[in-house]
């Protein structure tokens, strides 16, 4: 399957989605938390997708089709989004991310279970092999820095709470779907039937998996271009 054509505009849509997370952020933070208001819902259900729009861009980053030909700016929009991404590292997840597109399925795919493919043990396992030390201690000292300005509630309710949902968004629409039980295809990947609206929210169009794998450097937002069926 032929790629789609690098563009420029994934600088723009990259900083868009970084952008939009933070102007999301600063309302949710001065939002007085109140939950019998259905707004404050909301907000936590929009601040999760962004979330996992800045995932989303950091992995198109390594894949090199945020900004083709441009490895500056695509390697910065991808360490940006990794960072705000509650301190991910870049530079961790960029080798492991091509070892489960060369090893997809394996014993050797980092983001295949290991020995037990039932739900929890397989997104606790997909969490340790993502979630470093030093991202916690980090993540624990911004909070109580940031909350000497932000009310705790909004702290929790709206980077606590939508970055953890998120990697449940990213783990089960992008990892567990795609790839639980067996395959008879060269990814090892299945797709969702063809709905780009619920493709777009559920994973910005990554439940269309094996497209990705057939087509790697396609960015999340031509992605849905890839589907036939």
């Amino acid at each position: 399957m032929k790629a789609a054509r690098p563009s420029r505009l994934g600088i723009w849509i990259g900083m868009t989605v970084i952008a939009l997370w933070g102007l999301m952020l600063g309302i949710n933070f001065t939002w007085e938390v109140d939950f019998l208001h259905p707004l404050t819902y909301l907000f936590v259900l929009i601040q999760t997708h962004l979330f996992t729009g800045l995932f989303i861009t950091a992995h198109d980053a390594m894949h090199g089709s945020v900004a083709p030909k441009r490895a500056g700016w695509n390697h910065g929009i991808g360490r940006l989004a990794a960072f705000l991404f509650v301190f991910n590292s870049y530079k961790l997840l960029r080798p492991a991310h091509y070892k489960h597109h060369r090893h997809v399925g394996t014993a050797d795919d980092p983001d295949f279970h290991r020995g037990n493919p039932s739900f929890w043990f397989w997104y606790l396992d997909f969490l340790k092999e993502y979630i470093r030390w030093p991202q916690i201690l980090m993540a624990a000292v911004a909070f109580n820095i940031v909350a000497i300005w932000i009310p705790e509630p909004n702290l929790i309710l709206y980077w606590v709470v939508p970055s953890l949902l998120s990697t449940l968004q990213l783990f089960y629409f992008g990892t567990y779907l795609p790839h639980k039980g067996e395959h008879e295809n060269q990814h090892h990947a299945r797709s969702q039937g063809k709905n780009h609206l619920w493709a777009f929210l559920s994973c910005y169009f990554f439940g269309y998996h094996f497209e990705h794998h057939d087509s790697p450097s396609t960015p999340w937002w031509q992605l849905w271009r890839t589907k036939e069926g």
